[in-house]
């Protein structure tokens, strides 16, 4: 059976590409096999594990002219493969404006594609806008970074609140099942008192692991690699590599 969940949350800066790039590919590393889609625009998970953004990606996925299976290849880090996007992806929020079922033309699109996967990941724009939508409701579950600062906070709240409208009219049962606390320092008040908040709202949803602020972990983006192809001795790869155990401790 495979699992579809959206990495949201529309406050940029929060870590949710490296939250999609290194939870996938440390997945990947036990032995699931794990699809990252690029839902943003930015092309940022594309770029982030070293693909080119060339015909066929997302776009040209959502419009019908070429089947999910014929854009997704591989990433170069084994069991983990990649649909990539391009900057042609927000001509979405323009064209599938007024279009009838636009809201589930992604998970329609993907449905074929999917069955040989797991896990599957949806890196969602840092917005509330179509693209997150589709992904919303194409999703079977939500993980949401947050950034341990007040303004992270806030804008929970607002995504919150549109998990709930999506999964009222259009995809039953969702819900924001996973609460990942990134750039984490404990040596700073505000990082305790953030995490003390919303563990105390949300309980069980957050995750026991947390991702702490690591030098290696801001590189490896640039060199087109996870962080456990990076650098797996670092931090960063050693959080990814728990939470992805306690993501698939969850899913038993």
């Amino acid at each position: 059976m495979t699992t579809i969940y959206a990495v949201a949350n529309q406050k940029g800066g929060v870590g949710k590409t490296t939250t999609a790039i290194n939870l996938a590919a440390a997945l990947a590393a036990l032995d699931r096999r794990v699809l990252l889609v690029d839902c943003d625009p930015q092309g940022n998970a594309t770029r982030g594990l070293g693909a080119q953004a060339s015909p066929p990606h997302l776009y040209h996925v959502l419009t019908g002219d070429v089947a999910a299976a014929a854009a997704i290849r591989p990433s170069g880090f084994p069991n983990l493969d990649l649909l990539p996007a391009e900057r042609d992806l927000v001509g979405v929020e323009v064209e599938f404006v007024g279009l009838a079922g636009w809201e589930r033309r992604l998970e329609e699109r993907l449905a074929p594609a999917v069955g040989g996967y797991e896990v599957v990941f949806l890196d969602c724009p840092p917005s509330l806008g179509h693209l997150t939508v589709l992904a919303l409701v194409a999703a079977d579950s939500v993980l949401v970074p947050l950034q341990c600062e007040y303004f992270a906070l806030e804008g929970l709240s607002e995504l919150v609140a549109t998990v709930g409208r999506i999964a009222d009219a259009l995809n039953a049962g969702l819900g924001i099942d996973g609460i990942l606390l990134t750039m984490y320092d404990d040596r700073m008040k505000l990082t305790r008192d953030v995490e003390a908040e919303v563990r105390a709202h949300f309980g069980d949803a957050v995750f026991r692991t947390v991702v702490p602020r690591n030098v290696r972990l801001a590189e490896a983006p640039s060199h087109g690699r996870p962080i456990l192809q990076y650098d797996i001795k670092s931090r960063g790869a050693e959080a990814y590599l728990a939470l992805a155990r306690e993501l698939a401790g969850r899913e038993r």
